[in-house]
């Protein structure tokens, strides 16, 4: 039970109060005891007067009898002595002590004077006075009763506390409420349920912590619902190959089958295995890009003489379709990855290449600024839908599906090119329009910012 929060809170505010409170009294009566003495015996000698007064108002009789019954004697102790050492007193004890009074401080009294005497502490004051009577001087000693000032002091206490304790158990019940909510959501994810409401409407530290899980929520939904697609392409796309592999090699084992034949199945078997083994390498690529260890190893590079360079290394895919190069590469360099851009411009222009038409042609510009350096690639195309312009850097994405077979890839290149231009602290994205063409823009900065 004590395990939980509300009673946490709870018993904090009561410890809190109680403790404070204590402090409180005992440090306000050290500093300020003289002050509260001299106006406790105020308010005494007051009284005393008004006694006094009242006995030379009336007959001594009457004035017992009135002074008998007034209500501040629930408030005060009154004790009168005449010469012959009698005492008369007013008042009821309830068993409480009263302070001692000595005959000498009662012949000082009965010549004339006035005495105030103070105590230690709270402790109630004396004051000593004399009285006039038909009957003689009297002296009359008036003293506060303490269980008056203390059980007026203890009921505030009391009440505040309760007040104070009964606040508390509903505020925290408000200020539980919302954790609360909080942990059952975390069980719910944690059993993989995402659709998940909070409908915490609070502002300050509580609202800003259920909008960050809220955030959180919806990230861990998007992850989850992409590591299914993940693994849903994973299968589709190594079914395809293991599938042609096994049906081709189970045909090798017929009797009767034709050298070419036989040749043929080994080639298919083989192309699918390379295909196989190269979706494994990009996907080994792309997770070593993701992951923290990843490293780029900075150098001064032309720009323009790598992209030069890459389109001469793919020549034999470009000159076999008839496609033109145009290429508007002005002089720059910039701090960057060698082999890792080399691996971004091979992508993005084996892409263009691919989804080009036969006799076509593919435009580069390089166009720097004061910080940034943007290469354009274009193609005059089959364009892409403005829908898989969304998701056409997501790995294992083909824009044009129903010419899958005719493209060949993994659809991981572009994946790939993302992550590692987004290593070098720069943007990628694509403008395209259907049957008219791509575009790929690369922004890079001439310096990769050190984080």
């Amino acid at each position: 039970m004590i395990s939980s929060l509300y009673t946490r809170v709870v018993l904090t505010f009561l410890v809190s109060v109680i403790g404070g409170t204590i402090i409180a009294t005992f440090t306000t009566s050290w500093l300020y005891q003289d002050k509260l003495n001299d106006n406790l015996m105020l308010n005494v000698f007051h009284f005393g007067e008004d006694v006094s007064r009242i006995y030379d108002a009336l007959p001594f009789a009457e004035a017992d009898s009135y002074v008998s019954g007034m209500k501040q004697l629930h408030s005060y102790y009154i004790r009168m002595y005449d010469e012959g050492g009698h005492i008369q007193s007013f008042g009821e004890l309830n068993g409480q002590s009263v302070s001692e009074v000595t005959p000498e401080q009662i012949n000082q009294v009965l010549a004339g004077e006035v005495l105030q005497i103070s105590s230690k502490g709270l402790v109630p004051v004396l004051l000593g006075m004399p009285l006039h009577t038909e009957t003689g001087t009297k002296a009359m000693f008036v003293e506060p009763l303490a269980a008056s000032s203390v059980s007026l002091l203890v009921k505030f206490l009391t009440n505040s506390l309760i007040t104070g304790s009964l606040l508390i158990l509903v505020a925290a019940m408000f200020l539980v409420r919302p954790i609360k909510k909080l942990t059952e959501a975390t069980k719910r994810i944690a059993a993989g349920d995402f659709n998940v409401k909070l409908n915490i409407k609070q502002k300050g530290e509580l609202g800003t912590l259920a909008r960050s899980f809220e955030e959180m929520m919806r990230d861990l939904k998007q992850l989850e619902q992409m590591r299914k697609e993940f693994v849903s392409n994973v299968s589709h796309e190594v079914q395809s190959p293991l599938t042609s592999i096994s049906g081709y090699a189970i045909a090798l084992k017929q009797a009767g089958i034709t050298e070419s034949e036989r040749n043929r199945y080994l080639d298919i078997i083989i192309s699918e295995a390379k295909r196989m083994s190269k979706m494994s390498d990009s996907l080994l690529k792309l997770s070593l890009l993701e992951s923290s260890s990843q490293q780029l190893r900075v150098t001064e590079l032309r720009l323009d003489e790598q992209l030069r360079r890459v389109i001469v290394a793919i020549q034999p895919q470009w000159s076999a379709r008839n496609i033109d190069f145009e290429l508007n590469l002005r002089a720059v360099s910039l701090a960057a990855d060698h082999d890792q851009l080399n691996q971004v411009w091979t992508n993005i222009l084996g892409n263009s290449i691919k989804f080009s038409q036969d006799g076509g042609t593919i435009n580069v510009s390089v166009k720097p600024d004061a910080k940034n350096v943007t290469v354009r690639i274009a193609d005059r195309g089959i364009g892409i839908s403005q829908e898989d312009q969304k998701r056409i850097f997501e790995r294992f994405f083909k824009a044009d599906r129903s010419h899958s077979r005719k493209y060949d890839g993994s659809g991981m290149g572009l994946a790939i090119a993302k992550q590692i231009v987004s290593l070098h602290q720069g943007q990628i994205r694509v403008e395209s329009e259907i049957g008219r063409g791509t575009t790929f823009i690369v922004i890079l900065p001439m310096t990769i910012p050190s984080e």
